[in-house]
């Protein structure tokens, strides 16, 4: 039987389908997914971090801003916000960008095989807002500065070589990246109200330090066929990288970006989307809009960072919202999955899941303060879908 994607509202199939609420085809409206309709079942009340979770799965606070991580000497950052996990041996690292203008970076924690914090330690220092990120094949955190003719830096997780400002990948207000190894580029995401969605290809695939870098070229619907166009001046002065593709397709906001299986996904924030582009086609939809869900009924606003497992499903950071982690999964589910209570004038940052998939670690960028002063970064260990 087809199936018809509620929120776009054409016949879609194969593997590539839409993440979202669907209709079977000549069957009436079904509800939106609530807490409890996902693939973990309800949540629980608040444990004692705050944080209400499915049954079977526990939290734990691993560090907090302005102060010493675990049994280290190491104070952690203020604002922590995008973050990745790298395999260390038998552990693991993750990494932490801070949010702070001037005094920015990131930071790092180690973790042993059984969990138990090893090391902190800084990797990058006195940069401008570093906000999001991605994770590179060849193992480095691409850290991101979220201003405007912000750069990129290469940041080594183990803090042994010194981080790298990669000039060539795009001067603009930089949000996520997302590496595909297939075409080996690297996705980039703009947090402007008019940004665009961009590509760097390197000279070199595993060396970032020249390149071309591209533009989204598509029209103003929904949907459709894409297309890449060289950016002329990437140094984005005086004319802004988004400003000067007549042809670039504009985004609301982008945030979150997350490649997987031939596919990219991202968010923007200015309307609450989730988009995907099928690279095996050049073609691009929406695949989560709550502006067509029924008022006060959507599982997911405030989309922001987006990780994936290795089960297919997306997990999505909500800044502000409901305060929540929501899960997409690859059979049109959406439901919260986490909530963090007592904290509304925070947002959740940097979802990244350890190694194994057993661990996903993530951030309150502004706790229950409100202030970036206080930053809380979790773990939650539980049965996650493999």
């Amino acid at each position: 039987m087809e199936r018809r994607s509620f929120l776009r509202g054409a016949v879609i199939g194969g593997t590539a389908a839409a993440f979202g609420f669907t209709l079977m085809e000549g069957a009436a409206y079904a509800a939106p997914a609530q807490p409890g309709a996902g693939p973990y079942g309800a949540l629980g009340a608040a444990d004692a971090n705050g944080i209400r979770l499915p049954s079977g799965f526990t939290s734990r606070v691993i560090a907090r801003s302005g102060q010493r991580v675990g049994s280290t000497s190491y104070t952690w950052h203020n604002a922590p916000d995008g973050g990745a996990c790298f395999a260390d041996g038998t552990g693991w690292i993750y990494v932490s960008n801070s949010e702070i203008s001037s005094t920015g970076g990131a930071s790092a924690i180690k973790f042993s095989a059984t969990g138990a914090i090893t090391g902190a330690y800084r990797i990058l220092s006195n940069t401008n807002r570093n906000c999001a990120g991605g994770k590179t094949p060849w193992n480095t955190w691409l850290s991101c500065e979220e201003v405007d003719t912000g750069y990129v830096y290469e940041t080594d997780p183990w803090g042994v070589n010194a981080a790298v400002r990669r000039a060539a990948m795009g001067r603009f207000n930089h949000e996520a990246a997302a590496a595909d190894p297939v075409r080996k580029v690297i996705y980039l995401t703009e947090d402007k109200s008019d940004g665009c969605f961009y590509r760097f290809v390197p000279a070199t695939w595993g060396n970032l330090s020249s390149g071309t870098l591209q533009v989204l070229v598509a029209g103003t619907a929904t949907s459709g066929s894409f297309t890449w166009q060289n950016v002329p001046d990437p140094d984005g002065s005086p004319t802004a990288t988004r400003s000067q593709v007549a042809a670039a397709k504009k985004f609301n906001g982008g945030e979150g970006c997350h490649y997987a299986n031939d596919t990219v996904w991202f968010t923007t924030k200015g309307d609450n989307r989730l988009w995907q582009l099928n690279l095996t086609t050049n073609t691009y939809e929406l695949a989560y809009d709550d502006s067509l869900v029924p008022s006060g009924t959507a599982p997911l606003t405030g989309v922001d960072n987006v990780t994936g497992s290795s089960s297919g499903d997306l997990y999505i950071a909500e800044d502000g919202g409901n305060m929540e982690i929501c899960v997409v999964t690859p059979d049109d589910v959406v439901a919260p999955f986490l909530r963090i209570e007592g904290q509304t004038g925070s947002e959740i940052c940097g979802p990244a899941f350890s190694p194994d998939g057993r661990r996903l670690y993530f951030s309150s960028q502004r706790g229950t303060t409100g202030s970036s002063s206080g930053g809380i970064t979790y773990e939650v260990t539980g049965p996650f879908r493999a």
